[in-house]
């Protein structure tokens, strides 16, 4: 029996199935991030002068976002 070790698509194609990122779908994530926010309560002026890190790392933690938003609300 011979055994022939296969050379098929996967070890000649070029790494090109990656995607690359565009400027374009960059700002429309950050503005569907700066939304989702704004939908959990916080202000939209507040929103507007967080900078990129800052809205994405609120983003992911929306327990802690409404939490604070009821704080806020709370001591007013």
């Amino acid at each position: 029996m011979d055994f022939v070790m296969g050379t098929g698509r996967t070890l000649n194609k070029a790494p090109r199935t990656r995607p690359i990122k565009s400027q374009g779908e960059k700002r429309r994530r950050i503005k569907a991030q700066r939304a989702r926010l704004v939908k959990l309560g916080l202000g939209e002026e507040d929103v507007a002068k967080m900078q990129p890190e800052e809205v994405r790392k609120r983003v992911q933690k929306p327990a802690k976002v409404k939490k604070a938003v009821a704080a806020a609300a709370a001591a007013k």
